[in-house]
């Protein structure tokens, strides 16, 4: 065990959030993402929920300053009467680790499965709401 490192984070998802550079993405995605046959790099986090991942994530690593929406949803499908809450509990994390007020950026459902194809890893969570999955840009640290 370290200091200072959430106990969520899995080493090997540790190691993943430090190989990724300046504008990769990662894909955190629910319990019905298709992570296995669309990644490149696979994190198993089997029982954890995408919020607790989000706000453990964001504690290390920064999102890109550099583009207006570092953060992508799964746009609802038109016609779906799904709601999305858990979008709500995504902008308060974002909000408290990162100070953006809107970060988010809707991808259309295949759209959002082609960016996750190229994304640098996927992490499959056991999260259970629908269109949980999001996408977050990678950001630079800049030396104090």
């Amino acid at each position: 065990m370290l200091k200072g490192i959430p106990a969520i984070l899995s080493p090997e998802l540790l190691k993943i959030l430090m190989e990724m550079g300046h504008g990769d993405e990662i894909v955190l995605g629910d319990g019905n993402f298709p992570a296995a046959s669309h990644a490149q790099r696979l994190v198993r986090a089997d029982g954890h929920g995408v919020p607790e991942l989000l706000d453990a994530v964001l504690k290390l690593m920064p999102l890109d300053q550099y583009t207006d929406r570092p953060v992508a949803l799964m746009q609802v499908v038109p016609g779906d009467t799904a709601e999305t809450p858990i979008w709500g509990r995504y902008g308060d994390i974002i909000r408290e680790r990162t100070g953006l007020a809107e970060p988010f950026e809707e991808v259309e459902r295949f759209a959002f499965y082609e960016r996750a194809k190229q994304a640098y890893a996927i992490v499959a969570t056991g999260e259970s709401a629908i269109y949980a999955n999001i996408i977050l840009k990678k950001g630079v640290i800049k030396p104090e």
